[in-house]
């Protein structure tokens, strides 16, 4: 059987080891942080640093793996396989938020307002409580508060990541037609949005906290609010950072207008937060 039609098996490694190290010391340090351990955070951050040398070291096997021609159809095949089923776990991940979003507004806070057979239980438990949304709920968790409106930065946030959509699609289009210089150009536009929405939903949180008195303690609209725009924040950064890697790739030299499964993994990435994120936009700042 020829090489083309093999399947490559990769030789023995170290780096899942370390990673496992790497992540039991950033579980014992966050759990020793929280009970009040003296030394739970630079037990977190050295599992955190032990992480990244994982990552990067384990990446940059695959990657000179790649820049060798291992790598065949089989091999393109099981990565697209992998991020396919990673991209829909990451769906299930958001479901379940979004989930707990409409089971709070459409069944958890009418009952407590007295909705459907629940009319003596709102009498006898919160006979001052109001089926609105948003709410901090019957004992007002976190006092008075401001809601965070759709206008303003949420919808400067939007047309960022809605724009970074379109240089990533214009930066794939030019990779396949070997224009790298386009390639490159639209790539480093698209994680300098990525990284100028993350620093202007920081500045949203610092005005939520200050201004508008809305914390991750507010109730169930604190708690959804953060939860929902904090873990989506948290994966735009991951996919800026995994654009800066591409980026480099490309100012390398690396990928052909045939075999550049990684910028697709990538890009199907980023498409996947922009796609979040309208639905965060809507149901979260406007609904």
């Amino acid at each position: 059987m020829g090489q083309s039609q093999g399947y490559y098996v990769p030789h023995g490694s170290n780096w899942p080891f370390f990673g496992a190290i790497g992540l039991f010391l950033l579980m014992l340090g966050l759990s020793t942080a929280l009970n009040g351990g003296e030394f739970g955070a630079w037990i977190a951050w050295g599992g955190v640093a032990i992480v990244l040398i994982m990552v990067v070291g384990w990446f940059g096997n695959v990657i000179g793996e790649s820049e060798q021609g291992i790598y065949k159809r089989a091999e393109d095949r099981s990565f697209r396989m992998g991020m396919t089923w990673f991209i829909i776990s990451e769906v299930m991940f958001f479901a379940a938020f979004f989930g707990a979003l409409f089971y709070a507004r459409q069944m958890a806070i009418p009952w407590l307002g007295g909705e459907g057979n629940n009319f003596f239980t709102h009498l006898l438990l919160y006979p001052e409580f109001s089926s609105e949304w948003p709410t901090n709920g019957p004992a007002a968790l976190g006092g008075d508060y401001q809601v965070m409106k759709g206008t303003g930065l949420p919808m400067i946030n939007t047309l960022i990541l809605l724009t970074s959509g379109v240089t990533i699609t214009i930066a794939h289009h030019a990779l396949k037609e070997d224009n790298r210089s386009l390639t490159a150009w639209m790539l480093f536009a698209t994680f300098m949005l990525g990284f100028i929405f993350v620093g202007l939903q920081a500045y949203e949180y610092y005005h939520a906290y200050d201004a508008l008195n809305l914390k991750l303690s507010t109730g169930i609209y604190g708690s959804t609010f953060f939860m929902l725009t904090g873990f989506h924040g948290m994966h735009v950064t991951l996919g800026a950072i995994m654009l800066v890697v591409i980026w480099v790739r490309v100012l390398k030299g690396h990928f052909t207008p045939a075999h550049h499964y990684a910028f697709e993994g990538v890009a199907w990435y980023w498409h996947f937060v922009d796609v979040v994120w309208l639905g965060l936009y809507i149901f979260v700042y406007w609904l």
